[in-house]
């Protein structure tokens, strides 16, 4: 294993949207994701106005990393759910504090990347942006828990 450390710098910053976190109810929440202009022109965005969605990795910066554990707990901490491991939900108490959301893409303009149903608080530190590819999406059949199915239900 190694032991070297990473350091990553913000491409830009979730704009809008919700401030304050809560679970459900993302479907049509818009923001915006705003490309640092210091390190990038409009070039770095050329032709991402022809895809409809985006994955991007953020940073949880509002979660205290003393609160960050990895022993199994229940998801969202419902007592009546069974524990499971921090790497068996999406949750944002992650050893690295790392978030991935699909969100659609609504408009590209200049730096400024107009979304929706992107689970990111305003504020948020994005750390890389990629256009989703159809051909990403999983060949077989996806297989989850029932609980999964329940927790997601008003998710988007």
């Amino acid at each position: 294993m190694t032991t070297d450390t990473v350091t990553l710098r913000p491409i830009g910053q979730v704009v809008g949207g919700r401030s304050e976190m809560f679970e459900d109810d993302w479907h049509d929440v818009r923001a915006v994701i705003r490309l640092d202009g210091e390190s990038f022109t409009a070039s770095a965005v050329l032709g991402l106005e022809h895809f409809s969605h985006l994955e991007v990795v953020f940073f949880f910066d509002r979660i205290d990393p003393a609160d960050v554990r990895g022993e199994p707990r229940p998801p969202r901490g419902n007592p009546d759910a069974a524990p499971v491991g921090v790497f068996a939900h999406r949750g944002p108490y992650r050893p690295n504090r790392l978030g991935v959301s699909r969100c659609r893409l609504l408009a590209v303009d200049g730096l400024n990347l107009h979304v929706a149903d992107l689970d990111a608080l305003s504020g948020s530190p994005v750390l890389d942006v990629k256009p989703y590819l159809a051909e990403f999406a999983p060949r077989h059949p996806v297989v989850q828990p029932a609980w999964a199915t329940r927790l997601m239900s008003r998710y988007y």
